[in-house]
């Protein structure tokens, strides 16, 4: 456990713990409010997140973009991290080992932060926080409460590129979260 932002972030720029260290161009740590109440926890970075540094920034980022103005969510005011910190190459699923090395820098980024509310993006961030016996089609826009936090699980934003039809699953998945925040 690293009590502060810094030691975690300069443990995950040391980390050799799995082969995904190789390839990267940046850890992708996170981003946005350190005490957000509301977090967002996808499934690790695609190629524009490990040139740029910063999750979310690619089409699936900007499609969640979309979302946050639409619902009057301001993406600096939550707090945005992934499953693993370094690109999985060509965009593949992170592996069970790669996902066990990183689950705890994202822990501890979530006892640093202390959000109320984690919506899940996926089934990668949906598996590895709440466990293996949940499937994303099933679980998504049903709250689960465990530690005293509030999880909202629901599509990853990449999946509504591939599937139009999960776009209204995720919109009113946000919108139940956004009516808990207020």
């Amino acid at each position: 456990m690293y009590n502060t932002w810094e030691e975690l972030e300069e443990a995950i720029k040391g980390c050799r713990g799995c082969k995904l260290y190789t390839n990267r161009t940046n850890i992708v740590f996170g981003t946005g409010n350190r005490e957000a109440d509301l977090m967002f926890i996808g499934e690790g970075p695609g190629a524009d997140e490990d040139r740029l540094g910063e999750p979310f920034v690619g089409k699936a980022g900007q499609l969640m973009n979309e979302a946050f103005l639409a619902l009057g969510i301001d993406r600096k005011e939550v707090y945005i991290a992934n499953i693993v910190k370094c690109r999985p190459p060509s965009n593949r699923n992170p592996e069970d080992d790669e996902a066990s090395v990183c689950i705890n820098y994202l822990r501890n980024q979530v006892i640093l932060v202390k959000p109320k509310i984690i919506v899940l993006l996926g089934s990668v961030a949906l598996k590895n926080i709440l466990g293996k016996e949940y499937g994303i089609t099933d679980t998504r826009g049903k709250w689960i409460e465990k530690k005293g936090i509030k999880y909202m699980p629901t599509f990853h934003p990449a999946a509504l590129l591939r599937d139009d039809s999960k776009k209204i699953f995720f919109w009113k998945d946000l919108k139940e979260v956004k009516k808990a925040m207020e």
